[in-house]
């Protein structure tokens, strides 16, 4: 099925769900050709991008998939970073905590001699 064919039945089926309803097997045809349509429109998209290059003030060149990778990689390390930060945060939280409790438990101690 082409695409176009595949949108006339989106369309289609569209206008019969506003009209009469659709069957579940309808409602599942049109989720599918909904999910096929979105897939081919980000893989078109996905290769114009792929295709192009920005040039920068210096001169410089660089793809745009490079650069997609280049900052989905810097976004990857700042999150792992943050995550990492917050780990320490807790840890030193539960050391700050198992101090307290050592404290109180030797105040305890010395008051019942």
């Amino acid at each position: 099925m082409t695409m176009d064919e595949k949108i006339k039945r989106i369309n289609e089926l569209y206008h019969k769900s506003k009209d009469i309803g659709l069957t579940e097997e309808e409602k599942a045809e049109q989720a599918q050709l909904r999910k096929d349509y979105v897939a081919s429109i980000r893989g078109n998209l996905r290769s114009q991008l792929d295709s192009m290059t920005i040039q920068y003030e210096d001169g410089s060149r660089e793809k745009v998939s490079d650069r997609r990778r280049r900052v989905e990689g810097e976004k990857h390390l700042e999150e792992l970073e943050r995550e990492e930060a917050e780990k320490q945060e807790e840890l030193e939280k539960q050391e700050k905590a198992e101090t307290n409790e050592t404290a109180k438990e030797d105040l305890t101690v010395k008051k019942k001699p």
